[in-house]
């Protein structure tokens, strides 16, 4: 079995330099990787590699190039998470009021297995979810200011308080569950049939995973794709074999759900945001084209006309 063996600060560097980076400050370049970690930085090399199997660096890529691309990223990472989060806690907030309004605001009310769908094919998975809900209120009920509340003075935990500890995930799962009158209620909010929502929440919950975790975001492909939308259309964005190249399973796939589910300023914000961002990557990285990031991130060369779009 292969051994990976600790690596001093110069010993890093040295690693870098044989693969052709040029180092121009070391003692700048060693302090990034003490407070930045190696293993990293050195996630954001592909971009900048010469192809073929030689993994080595395009002729004069620097460490601040190398550097800069995981500080955009650092700094997308964040514009997203904020909105992410935003779009959550208003699913959150809209699921928790409907289904406390039809079925009852005490956990012995809404988490009835017959509020939910009724397929018989289904029902293992309803069990599972409202089983992980009430394992959510026993493990949360005396670690949270709000439910301990709760139970402490009424005896139970509302919908809308049990939301604020459950993941995005689980949201998801719950969703899923929901009566199909539900779950059209549900997405009808954003104009997004459910299937479509569906995928929609899928792409979500998985971005904003890696926000949290700050992995890796800008070249991230989701494994579930959006179907055709008429932003791909309005913004011409280019076909392959008949599929269009970007905007499917990648970050512009999610602004292009953000375009629908977030309030028109607050898209309009985050937008500018990305846009001045890529434009301090550019003025600072010169050995690879602007259009590489683009095509990287899935990013059309008119992503910012989706601001003109209705």
């Amino acid at each position: 079995m292969l051994k990976k063996e600790f690596k001093t600060l110069d010993e890093q560097l040295t690693i870098f330099k044989s693969k052709g980076l040029i180092i121009n400050d070391e003692d700048f370049a060693k302090e990034v990787l003490l407070m930045e970690n190696y293993f990293f930085i050195n996630g954001y090399r592909h971009i900048f590699l010469k192809q073929g199997k030689n993994k080595k660096f395009i002729d004069g890529v620097t460490f601040e190039e190398l550097y800069q691309l995981f500080l955009f990223d650092r700094n997308l990472r964040n514009i997203l998470f904020k909105n992410l989060l935003i779009i959550e806690n208003n699913i959150k907030s809209i699921i928790s009021y409907q289904l406390s309004k039809k079925y009852g605001y005490k956990e012995k009310d809404y988490l009835k297995p017959s509020n939910f769908t009724l397929d018989h094919k289904e029902q293992r998975r309803v069990n599972d979810v409202i089983n992980k809900m009430k394992r959510q209120i026993r493990v949360n009920g005396n670690k949270h200011t709000a439910t301990l509340h709760y139970i402490n003075n009424y005896g139970y935990v509302p919908l809308w308080i049990l939301v604020k500890v459950l993941s995005f995930g689980l949201i998801n799962e719950l969703c899923g569950i929901l009566k199909p009158e539900d779950q059209s209620s549900l997405s009808e909010y954003y104009n997004i049939d459910f299937e479509n929502f569906e995928v929609y929440l899928s792409l979500l919950s998985n971005y904003r995973n890696l926000c949290a975790h700050e992995d890796i975001v800008f070249d991230h492909k989701s494994q579930r794709e959006i179907e055709d939308t008429r932003f791909h259309e309005i913004l011409k964005i280019e076909k392959v074999d008949g599929e269009y190249k970007y905007g499917k399973n990648d970050i512009f796939a999610l602004i292009i759900i953000l375009k629908q589910m977030l309030k028109k300023d607050k898209f309009e914000q985050m937008i500018n945001e990305i846009n001045n961002e890529i434009n301090i990557f550019d003025n600072k990285v010169n050995s690879i084209s602007i259009n590489k990031l683009y095509d990287k991130m899935g990013f059309p060369k008119n992503y910012m006309e989706i601001l003109n779009i209705d």
